[in-house]
């Protein structure tokens, strides 16, 4: 059963709580088994690295984490607000999402 999610890689998407609250990030990857996203400078983790082809000399790498997808919310486009996300079809009779603040759909 595929979930359906409000947010998509590529989004610009607001923190809604927690440690990161307030910041803003771009989705790098949904991971829709654990419901979660990594977002671009958030969330961030200091890994151990053993030496290997990508990281010749091994050592701590900072990375992104996983954060839950109930803690983020869509950037709207026009206003750079946090929004809600609604569904509705357009006129070409396709599902798309829309901003429930301003009304616009979103891309």
């Amino acid at each position: 059963m595929n979930k359906k999610f409000h947010i998509k890689r590529g989004d610009t998407v607001y923190v809604n709580t927690g440690e990161y609250k307030g910041q803003q990030g771009r989705v790098l990857e949904v991971i829709r088994k654990d419901s979660k996203a990594i977002v671009e400078g958030i969330n961030m983790v200091s890994k151990h690295t053993k030496p290997n082809a990508q990281y010749p000399q091994g050592g701590i790498i900072n990375k992104e984490a996983p954060i839950h997808i109930s803690n983020l919310m869509i950037v709207d486009g026009s206003s750079g607000e946090a929004t809600r996300i609604g569904r509705r079809l357009n006129d070409a009779g396709k599902l798309v999402r829309y901003s429930k603040k301003s009304g616009e759909e979103i891309k």
